[in-house]
């Protein structure tokens, strides 16, 4: 206290004095000490008023030292992007263990941003330069935040390795306090590798009593819910470790904690409703967390903390419309309700970059030279300035209601499958009821559909009649699992099918019980009513046809097309250039392109259609202003979707930006079939059918089985 008093005595005559580096270092001091103990909002005041005082003095050294300290700060509130600006400001003016601290700080906002694999390398840098150069506080340091990456990394075997060499590094620096972080870790490592012993329970209580008394209220609260979790896994009481959990507060990560253990504790004395409210209430901070990040890969991994609270809320809902709450809410953490990018110049130069880089790459191949092996650095460049944008997405805001869905379905029907424990539920919701339908284990249904997508890839090369046979194993199975149950609750309805997990990647109109039924895909329940709400096509839209190279039979198809549209406009040969066919699609009520495609697994966002210059990245969308309402891609697996529920992909991007309705396929398509098929489907549209049922009444052959309807349909 009597510190604080000098230092608000202080403040005042420097800001009247002349003396810039004693303000400068007192404000900084003065913001990480209020950081440390949680009071970010007025940690955040001193350490720009320190930024504001050297540079106006010129001091470019402290402007970084106390840049970097802010964006510290600014992430422990929560806010990446704006984190991620500050630290690429301050690091090219450091130098020496200042460097070293700001990539240890920037690693650990990637951990908390859910990137470990980002981190890793990060720290491993960071390591080997304190190493070299004897900063051995901050080996310690970056040892222990190695081994939460790693940890978070599912990789628990060489966490627990590293956090051993962390705890004996702050032994020998005597650093008794820091020694149960590193303690922590190994906690839930071992809770991780599924240990659920009397060992551990003990190990977990007396670490969290340990780390309480150390000051580390956060790790305690999450080593109090292992040891919690432990017991209870043991059939013993959890109560009196879960009250010692403390009421939500702090980061967002320490109140997902908090609410995790008031659920935990009412679910213990029988409180199901209550820790239902309670699993609920962390989800909601989960989502208000998401919705502060600007790229939508980060927004994909915020789920992540709340993996665990919504696991058992969905294991403790009993009724339909308890199980379909959890689930949307769980849903919605992943996916923004619209995002709408600002423009970023920096970026969208560094994707021309690419995008001839990737040309020439291309082209180089096809000649047998060898490529420049340049392309990772670019699109880590791409990378790096999506994640320090700042959101732009409408906020969460309250989760889709069910008698809100169940109004806007009509005549049709939702079938939301979900996944708890190791089960696959559905929600059936059709004519205003409501029913829940066990289905079976998961893994019955991942085995086939890697069949079935294994077959269509065979069949999409040509025909194959092993192929067509294993085809029609698998898709019967998987009828009989997914679909035979809910027969008598959606018998006669158009499909609205919310699928889960391996499901996304499935061509449902390989299922013999969906040939010619009109189905729409969608990532969530929430997501479709958002798609219909851009039902209504733009009267003063304009028509997008466009062909890439490559293709034998892209150009017959948009000249087919085009005798449907004749108005269109239409990009081919050298006019189908990645930005003039980006430019175009600004605006349409209808937009087909026909070209490769490819999607990127584990870098979803770079999966691209290859056009006459390079390729059209998925990033290259997020440039739009007004989103076609509805988008036909005729090109090869480029409806995929990565990082789970989150549905990253090309059409899941159109969709978060306003696109109404996208066709694309789930496997490959056989270019030759594509003509026929999509003159079929655009002639149905030309009578007023809607997508859906377009597609549905379109023949299939075995080259188109994975094209979709995905959106409002």
């Amino acid at each position: 206290m009597p510190r604080r008093r000098t230092r608000r005595r202080a403040l005042p005559v420097l800001r009247r004095g002349h003396d810039p580096a004693v303000l400068n270092g007192l404000l900084t001091n003065l913001g990480l000490a209020r950081a440390l103990r949680g009071e970010f909002a007025a940690a955040e005041a001193a350490l720009v008023e320190a930024v504001a005082v050297a540079g106006a003095a010129g001091f470019r050294h402290q402007t970084a030292m106390s840049t970097a300290n802010l964006a510290f700060v600014v992430s422990r509130r929560g806010d990446v992007p704006r984190a991620l600006r500050l630290y690429a400001e301050a690091e090219p003016h450091l130098s020496g263990e200042r460097l070293a601290q700001c990539r240890f700080d920037q690693a650990e906002t990637l951990i908390s941003a859910g990137l470990p694999g980002e981190a890793r390398p990060v720290l491993e840098k960071a390591l080997a330069s304190a190493a070299e150069h004897g900063y051995r506080c901050d080996t310690a340091d970056g040892l222990l935040l190695l081994a939460h990456a790693e940890l978070d990394d599912d990789d628990a075997e060489r966490a627990v390795r590293t956090a051993e060499r962390a705890r004996a590094a702050f032994a020998e620096q005597e650093r008794t306090g820091w020694m149960l972080l590193a303690e922590h870790v190994l906690l839930r490592a071992r809770w991780a590798a599924g240990e659920r012993s009397p060992v551990l329970l003990g190990s977990a209580a007396a670490t969290a009593d340990r780390l309480a008394r150390g000051g580390w209220a956060e790790a305690a609260a999450d080593a109090r819910v292992i040891a919690a979790r432990t017991a209870l896994a043991l059939g013993r009481p959890a109560g009196h470790l879960l009250a010692r959990v403390g009421r939500p507060r702090g980061s967002a990560a320490a109140r997902i904690t908090a609410w995790h253990a008031v659920a935990l504790e009412r679910a213990g004395r029988g409180d199901r409703r209550g820790a239902i409210a309670a699993v609920q209430a962390g989800l909601r901070v989960a989502a208000e967390h998401a919705d502060a990040l600007g790229a939508l890969d980060l927004r994909a991994r915020a789920a992540g903390p709340a993996a665990e609270p919504a696991e058992l809320g969905l294991g403790l809902a009993r009724s339909a419309r308890e199980l379909l709450a959890v689930e949307e809410r769980r849903r919605a953490i992943a996916r923004p309700v619209r995002v709408r990018p600002p423009a970023d110049p920096e970026r969208a130069a560094a994707l021309a970059e690419l995008r001839a880089r990737s040309g020439a790459r291309t082209a180089a191949t096809a000649r047998g030279v060898p490529p420049r092996a340049d392309l990772p650095g670019l699109e880590a460049a791409v990378r790096a300035r999506a994640r320090r944008r700042s959101p732009a997405a409408a906020p969460s805001g309250p989760a889709t209601g069910g008698t809100e869905v169940a109004a806007a379905l009509g005549d049709r029907a939702l079938v939301e499958l979900i996944g708890v424990g190791g089960e696959l539920h559905a929600v059936t919701v059709a004519g205003g009821g409501f029913r829940r339908h066990r289905l079976g284990p998961v893994e019955t249904a991942r085995h086939d559909v890697r069949v079935v997508r294994y077959a269509a890839h065979r069949l999409a090369a040509g025909d194959d009649p092993h192929a067509a046979e294993a085809l029609a194993g698998a898709a019967g199975r998987l009828d009989r699992f997914l679909l035979a149950p809910l027969r008598d609750a959606v018998a006669g309805r158009d499909l609205v099918i919310a699928p889960a997990g391996p499901l996304h990647g499935l061509p449902w109109p390989a299922l013999p019980s969906l040939a010619g039924r009109p189905v729409t895909v969608v990532p969530s329940a929430r997501a479709w009513l958002r798609a219909r709400t851009s039902a209504e096509a733009r009267a003063d839209g304009h028509v997008l046809l466009a062909a890439g190279p490559g293709l034998e039979h892209a150009g017959r198809e948009v000249a087919a097309l085009r005798r449907l549209h004749p108005d269109a406009r239409v990009l081919r040969g050298t006019g189908a250039r990645a930005e003039a066919v980006r430019d175009a699609l600004d605006g349409a009520s209808l937009a087909h392109l026909a070209a490769h495609g490819e999607f990127r697994e584990g870098n979803a966002l770079f999966s691209r259609l290859r056009l006459a210059d390079g390729p059209l990245f998925v990033h290259d969308l997020e440039e739009l202003a007004a989103p076609p309402h509805l988008v036909v891609l005729s090109a090869c697996d480029i409806g995929r979707g990565d990082e789970g529920d989150a549905v990253l992909g090309m059409a899941g991007v159109l969709l978060a930006l306003g696109t109404a309705t996208v066709i694309a396929s789930v496997t490959p398509v056989r270019d030759a079939d594509a003509p026929a098929f999509m003159t079929a489907f655009h002639t149905g549209l030309a009578a007023g059918l809607p997508p859906s049922h377009a597609l549905a009444a379109a023949p299939r052959t075995p080259g188109v089985l994975g094209l979709l309807c995905m959106g409002g349909g």
